[in-house]
């Protein structure tokens, strides 16, 4: 027993010293170690030790045993990084928020740096030369130091730059010709920058630009023939003070007219204060001209622009609600309202007297909000183009639909069907739709959309499409158009999924290429919409939350995936493949700690959603269940009978026997 127990202890030493050998024989071991002795005065990467593997310290991630990702933000940090140098297989180096200081060293070795933030530090000197070689960079951040000279116009060898931030830093001179046709996030403001703003970055918001006093050119003022220049203000002369010369003999000769006396007689016999006051006087006697005159015409406008717009509104949305519901001919049926639940709200002329606004157009027509007599708002839409075989098949399938109540499914109120006109009239949604919060406003001023409500908006919607899925197990419905416009939140900011159901009305038509980038292959070509599509639909919605990128980008010469034609689903695989899965994410989600595992976690459920043979995509029952058990975010109400629509209680197998 003895000599078993003194083996193991053995073998526990050998492990231990042949652990510790491999991780000093790493070639970017050393390099870091020597970093947190000279960098981490305050002690806080208590996880960088010698006893452990360097790729599981806090902040570094490797790839094949080379640290590929340093993340080392808000951690105090001080002196140089000139001991980072040598971490040759570096993709991502974030040093933001710690006090840093000096140049910044060479970067040249950094061959395959894709992302470099180093704002908010005490970094000096010139612009990094050595950071123009970089030629694979994405997003370069220098923003909020102490960086001084001029910005070089070399920067126009990172074709592949998208972020380009300097603000807040001691820049001067002119902004160099920067012409690089994929940047979409540029900021030079608080800086000392003189002289026009080239033409190339004239589309940049004007807080771009910002703090700098001698720029001009748009978006700013106008340059002047001579703009002016640092320094050159004293050099104005003032016009109520004549210019003398310092010696008479220096003085030009002029030909001065008797007009020119008698005005500048009487300029100088005038006192600059009276001046002064007869000009203050003129701007406050124009100013309340100009108010009044405001006033008058605006309130006349005002008056007028709203009868135009409410007849314009009343006229347009007469022909959508109505489509000759009260034909003069014979032969022609008139349609009536149906509601579900028993209970008429209104009629249908209710809603051609209401004041209209169109929402959006869509695969399945334009919707509409409409806001009634009593102060009621409801959404309609006008299904455009539908194939619907008869008007019995119509009722009986708004049937199925208009049983459908859950949270997170936008529910149907009513419809209305006549010959030429089908209208369907749903619950509104006050807020933003998810496509939305994901890409509107990019760029500065942008308030991003944080992971947790991410999360928790995709949650929700994976609930109301397995509801869809699950409420009628003899019909097997399907949602048909699943993508981030029918993703709606409420007022709590639930998500509600609309638009579902829909799909049996479209056949082989140009609209059957609706929503391409989440359209599944198998769909593609005509074949008939299933769950299984629905299930690779949502899977490229989840791709969409993760990357920031939007699917239909790619119509447009996939130039949001680095060139060439690429869908989202085949774009990720690609990156994922070269085990590179950090590159994948949305970079607005960098800022977030500690959600690195649930990232992950949700990109292998999109995925496995994704997978190019449908029986190996998963239900959206486990579908909801995956996502939940990331963050055990909140189990649905109706979790547990989502496999059994029988104990629904707001839908039952007889909801759905007349169609089958």
């Amino acid at each position: 027993m003895a000599i078993t127990f003194s083996s193991h202890i053995v073998l526990l030493i050998l492990f231990h010293f042949l652990f510790t050998v491999q991780c000093s024989m790493s070639p970017d071991f050393q390099a870091l170690l020597s970093f947190k002795t000279a960098s981490d005065t305050s002690k806080k990467l208590s996880t960088w030790n010698t006893t452990t593997d360097p790729c599981t310290w806090d902040g570094v991630s490797c790839i094949r045993n080379r640290v590929s990702r340093l993340v080392l933000e808000n951690l105090d940090l001080q002196g140089s990084i000139e001991p980072l140098t040598s971490l040759t297989q570096l993709r991502v180096l974030s040093l933001k928020g710690n006090r840093f200081s000096g140049q910044v060293p060479s970067l040249s070795n950094f061959t395959s740096l894709k992302l470099l933030f180093l704002s908010h530090n005490h970094f000096t000197g010139e612009f990094p030369s050595n950071v123009s070689s970089l030629f694979r960079l994405n997003r370069l951040d220098l923003s909020n130091n102490n960086f001084s000279g001029e910005i070089p116009a070399t920067v126009n060898r990172l074709t592949h730059l998208l972020t380009l931030r300097l603000n807040e830093n001691q820049f001067t001179g002119v902004i160099p010709e920067i012409n690089l046709p994929g940047l979409q996030d540029f900021n030079v403001s608080g800086n000392h920058l003189s002289g026009e703003i080239p033409k190339t970055l004239s589309g940049f918001s004007e807080s771009s630009f910002g703090r700098n006093p001698f720029l001009c050119g748009a978006p700013l003022e106008k340059c002047e023939a001579e703009p002016k220049k640092p320094g050159s203000e004293g050099a104005i002369a003032s016009p109520l003070v004549p210019t003398v010369s310092s010696s008479p003999s220096t003085m030009p000769t002029t030909t001065t007219t008797p007009k020119s006396k008698s005005h500048e007689k009487r300029a100088s016999k005038m006192n600059p204060v009276v001046l002064l006051a007869i000009i203050v006087g003129d701007v406050l006697v124009l100013g309340i001209v100009c108010a009044l005159l405001y006033c008058y015409f605006w309130k006349n406008y005002s008056s007028k622009s709203k009868e135009r717009k409410g007849l314009k509104l009343f006229e347009s949305e007469k022909i959508v609600y109505s489509s000759s519901p009260y034909p003069a001919q014979g032969g022609f049926e008139r349609g009536k309202m149906v509601f579900f639940e028993g209970e008429k709200r209104f009629e249908l002329e209710d809603l051609l007297r209401a004041s209209a606004e169109m929402l959006g157009k869509g695969g399945f027509g334009t919707a509409y909000k409409a806001v009634l007599d009593d102060g009621n708002v409801v959404a309609v839409k006008r299904l455009k183009d539908a194939q619907i075989a008869g008007k019995r098949e119509f009722e009986q399938h708004m049937e199925v639909l208009g049983r459908i109540r859950h949270p997170n499914v936008v529910s149907l109120r009513a419809y209305y069907f006549a010959r030429e006109e089908k209208l369907l009239v749903y619950d509104f949604m006050p807020n933003a739709t998810l496509f939305w919060l994901l890409h509107g406003n990019r760029g500065p001023g942008r308030s991003p959309l944080d992971w947790t409500t991410r999360l928790k908006i995709v949650a929700g919607a994976a609930r109301g499409v397995a509801f869809i899925h699950n409420s009628c197990k003899s019909l097997k419905l399907t949602h048909g158009n699943i993508k981030s416009t029918n993703i709606l939140l409420d007022k709590e900011g639930n998500a509600r999924v609309s638009d579902f159901g829909l799909s049996i009305f479209t056949g082989p038509s140009p609209n059957g290429n609706r929503s391409n980038g989440y359209r599944a292959p198998e769909a593609i070509d005509g074949r008939k919409q299933s769950q299984k599509s629905d299930v690779y639909s949502f899977g490229v919605l989840l791709l969409e939350v993760l990357t920031g990128k939007c699917p239909s980008a790619v119509d447009n010469g996939g130039s949001g995936y680095g060139g060439g034609v690429m869908d989202l689903p085949r774009w990720v695989q690609s990156v994922v493949r070269e085990e590179w899965t950090a590159e994948v994410f949305d970079l607005e989600l960098m800022r977030y700690k500690d959600i690195e595992e649930e990232m992950v976690g949700l990109l292998q459920i999109a995925m496995s959603c994704t997978a190019a043979a449908p029986d190996q995509r998963p239900r959206m029952f486990h579908v909801v269940k995956m996502i939940e058990d990331l963050r055990g975010v909140e189990v649905s109400p109706c979790h547990d009978t989502l496999d059994s629509v029988s104990e629904s209680p707001s839908l039952s197998e007889d909801a759905c026997g007349g169609t089958s």
